[in-house]
């Protein structure tokens, strides 16, 4: 698990501090967007700036929770879960409120995963593989892919925004 002596609190608070600050630069990317322009499928594209924000939630919410049997943290509704989640794409035009619950569930969920992991919510993790061939072992490597996920879809957004 942790290599490090400091308590597991203060360094589940350095991780989900360091998986926060780009979620938190590209909403400020993304703040000079008209709701129509983040709905934007520009040709080539399967998607849109609100949906890779609401996919990296439920993408994190499906590594975390269901890849471990856990039920999603409360606030991500099974129905946000089904709307963003792996193999899905944009069926409707996402509104203002829509794009406000994503950016608050893109730092809450964050907070949430520290209090889970401190009453032992993952302990029984099971091992699997990513489609990018990393094999997850824990809830501490799951957490570790979380960046390169994020960064792909970052990647996404910023390819968008030059679209729109």
């Amino acid at each position: 698990m942790f290599a490090s002596n400091q308590p597991i609190t203060a360094i589940m608070s350095q991780r989900t501090d360091i998986l926060k600050q780009p979620r938190l630069n590209i909403l400020t990317t993304i703040d000079e967007f008209t709701i129509d322009q983040l709905n934007t499928i520009p040709a080539g594209f399967r998607n849109n700036i609100i949906w890779n924000l609401g996919h990296m939630v439920a993408a994190q919410s499906g590594i975390w929770y269901k890849r471990a049997g856990l039920p999603l943290p409360e606030t991500v509704s099974e129905e946000f879960f089904e709307t963003y989640k792996p193999g899905s794409k944009p069926e409707r035009l996402y509104t203002a409120e829509d794009l406000q619950h994503i950016k608050d569930l893109l730092i809450s969920t964050l907070d949430a995963i520290e209090a889970d992991i401190a009453t032992g919510r993952f302990s029984n993790y099971p091992t699997w593989t990513t489609r990018y061939g990393a094999e997850i072992h824990n809830i501490d490597e799951a957490i570790a892919f979380l960046p390169f996920h994020d960064g792909f879809h970052i990647g996404t957004i910023l390819a968008l925004r030059k679209l729109v």
